[in-house]
């Protein structure tokens, strides 16, 4: 049989030829050794402007804390009293926003800022803050007090306070005292009020705390002045 032409070629295998591209390098990424994520360096940045911006009062009350102090400061030096801190509690600011003050004396800085009730005056609630010295008026009084002794009484942790002027010498006796309470929040609450107190200067817990670390802190008694 005749083989076929296609038979007798000779079959030419062509090899393909394929460029290689030449791997490209990784680079190596040496991670970064930090104590803390970014996530939560962020955050405690955030907390940090947001403590200071809660600590500040506002611009037209500056003049007014620099007036205080400066009489609290002069107070001080002549009666043998804290001349490193001092207590401020504005009681012309809403109750919803933080009024009550520490402040710095050293530095001329407040350095926290907390709620505080004002006194019911006895009855179911008070939106805006009388004044008296009278005893069980269970209202607040105006004026500069000397902070006490700490103890435990009905309301748990609290210090003493002894009115040092006429408009709340009667603060010992009627036991108006600094200390926590539990309808207190920690945050603003503007416009929103506050619940009422009977006449004790009453934050939140963890403001006292606060309050507590700052009369550790102190050698001296401390001064704290309600105003209006």
């Amino acid at each position: 049989m005749e083989k076929s032409s296609f038979e007798n070629r000779s079959l030419e295998v062509k090899k393909e030829t394929r460029v290689v591209k030449p791997k490209k390098k990784k680079q190596k990424i040496k991670p970064v050794k930090t104590g803390k994520t970014r996530n939560e360096t962020v955050r405690e940045k955030e907390e940090q402007e947001e403590e200071k911006e809660e600590a500040a009062p506002s611009t037209e009350n500056t003049t007014i804390i620099n007036i205080l102090t400066k009489k609290i400061n002069n107070y001080a030096i002549q009666n043998d009293l804290s001349t490193e801190y001092c207590f401020l509690v504005d009681m012309s600011l809403p109750s919803g926003r933080n009024r009550f003050f520490i402040y710095d004396l050293k530095k001329n800085t407040v350095i926290s800022s907390g709620l505080v009730s004002h006194g019911s005056c006895n009855e179911t609630y008070l939106a805006r803050p009388r004044f008296s010295n009278k005893a069980s008026s269970g209202c607040s009084s105006l004026g500069k007090y000397k902070v006490g002794e700490f103890y435990k009484g009905k309301y748990g942790k609290s210090f003493r306070l002894y009115g040092l002027d006429d408009c709340n010498s009667n603060a010992y006796k009627r036991a108006v005292v600094i200390h926590g309470y539990d309808c207190v929040p920690d945050k603003e609450i503007y416009p929103r009020v506050l619940c009422n107190s009977f006449g004790c200067v009453m934050v939140s817990y963890n403001f006292f705390d606060k309050v507590s670390r700052i009369i550790g802190q102190s050698g001296k008694p401390i001064v704290l002045w309600i105003y209006q």
